[in-house]
């Protein structure tokens, strides 16, 4: 990694590091699926990089049009690493102890077929609409 001299080297660099995984990408997109990856310290640190990885990659190979993104804490950190995927017409759901083969089902299960699988956090509060 080149070391910054500058104010100007440090904004390019944060621009590189956010561009594609940014949250307003997401908020943004119009793509079908979507699917948010929690990549607080607690999430890292329990192998949600290497689920990130593996969603880009899988989604990707199997000609899926998704976005992916890192997102910062969810308030789930006893269900790390976990995964928000929202697909269009549907309530956003997350996944918690998401690791390769849950990805893997996740992918094939609930993104491509529409069947519910295991490890959905359910909704456990309210909005200030209900």
């Amino acid at each position: 990694m080149a070391k910054i001299k500058s104010f100007e080297d440090l904004k390019l660099l944060r621009e590189s590091l956010n561009a594609p995984e940014s949250g307003k990408e997401i908020m943004d997109s119009k793509k079908p699926v979507q699917v948010r990856v929690a990549m607080a310290t607690c999430g890292i640190a329990s192998g949600a990089r290497v689920v990130m990885d593996f969603f880009k990659e899988e989604l990707e190979k199997r000609n899926i049009d998704a976005i992916i993104s890192k997102t910062g804490c969810m308030g789930y950190c006893y269900a790390e690493p976990t995964v928000e995927v929202t697909v269009s017409g549907k309530e956003p759901l997350v996944f918690g102890d998401v690791n390769k083969a849950k990805a893997d089902e996740i992918i094939e299960k609930y993104i491509k077929n529409g069947e519910l699988v295991d490890g959905i956090i359910p909704v456990t509060y309210l909005t200030i609409d209900k």
